[in-house]
């Protein structure tokens, strides 16, 4: 199954002025605290304020936001991780079952991750579930891997609730342009130590082997074709081959495709997220490619379950399924936007 609204690749919608005017402001700001180094002690504040429910200031944000880029620039693109680690699929701006992940899984350093992106859109709280994995990235840059996902994107944001929630949290867009020049520098993929290949989506016809994957230039907006495109949007399918996506982006890819990139470039399987999967996880190719979904009744409505996948140190894997979080907040539950309908 696909995301319940039928997603597909939607043009940007209006606020350009907006957006061309806090551009204009931001670079013509005097770097307030742009060139400050968080410390570790003022990062762990953040995060258990965040945790609290408090949002952190523009301000804050924008320095974090330039400390986190100076981080993911020195990540290659195809970003590798040893074992053990936990992978994290969709999290869709749903911040209390993100918590409730948390508790479940543990919390870093204790704790390892990859999340396979989507962090904004269609929840409630886009904002507060960016903050909080870029923190816990520039906190814990080697404990933490975050990559990008087709949500993490310009256009998309402006169409699925991130920009409008940072406009009706913050009053400007400065907060959402701070956040997607990050979404800029996040890799496309990780590699458990050489054996799991984690993209956010899938596959691309364009790319055969790891190096190809490296040689991209990856620091723009995600593109409306090639191989970006393609790992970010491309879907697992029953038939072999390469198919037309029914999204309008990327590629649908067979188990014949699947089998042979793992053996070209020495993979055991392929650990993806991107579509909704009822039970939280479901393995699209048997032993090939598996997909895991980590917002549990995602959209306040679906009556999904979510999972997380766990890889020891001995390369093992397993699954934790879990359901949404009781707690739900109450701050903007009385507005259901409009991209729910």
């Amino acid at each position: 199954p696909g995301e319940p609204d039928g997603e597909e690749r939607d043009t940007a919608r209006g606020g350009e002025e907006d957006r061309h005017a806090c551009e204009q402001a931001m670079a013509s700001e005097s770097d307030a605290g742009g060139g400050s180094i968080l410390s570790h002690s003022e990062l762990d504040g953040q995060i258990e304020r965040l945790k609290r429910r408090e949002n952190l200031t523009e301000k804050e944000i924008r320095v974090l936001c330039s400390q986190a880029k100076e981080i993911l620039s020195k990540e290659e693109n195809m970003h590798t991780v040893p074992a053990p680690v936990t992978v994290v699929g969709d999290i869709h701006g749903q911040f209390y079952d993100l918590l409730e992940l948390f508790r479940i899984a543990g919390d870093a350093p204790n704790t390892n991750f990859v999340f396979l992106g989507d962090y904004v859109d269609r929840g409630y709280y886009s904002v507060e579930c960016a903050t909080l994995v870029v923190l816990l990235k520039t906190r814990f840059p080697s404990r933490v891997c975050l990559l990008r996902g087709n949500h993490e994107s310009r256009q998309i944001t402006q169409v699925y609730g991130f920009y409008d929630e940072c406009l009706r949290k913050f009053g400007t867009a400065e907060v959402w342009l701070e956040f997607v020049e990050v979404f800029d520098y996040l890799p496309l993929a990780a590699s458990v130590a050489g054996k799991i290949f984690c993209p956010h989506a899938g596959l691309s016809p364009s790319i055969d082997t790891v190096d190809q994957l490296q040689g991209l230039s990856r620091k723009q907006e995600v593109p409306h074709e090639g191989p970006i495109c393609d790992l970010v949007w491309s879907d697992p399918d029953d038939n072999m081959g390469w198919g037309i996506s029914p999204r309008g982006a990327g590629y649908t890819f067979g188990p014949d495709i699947t089998e042979q990139f793992n053996h070209n470039n020495g993979f055991n399987f392929v650990v993806r997220a991107h579509q909704l999967v009822m039970e939280g996880f479901q393995w699209a190719h048997p032993n090939l490619c598996v997909t895991v979904f980590s917002a549990p009744n995602y959209c306040y409505r679906c009556g999904n379950q979510a999972a997380i996948m766990l890889v020891d140190e001995n390369m093992n894997h397993s699954f934790i399924r879990y359901d949404a979080s009781p707690e739900r907040g109450d701050k903007d539950r009385r507005r259901v936007p409009d991209y729910f309908l």
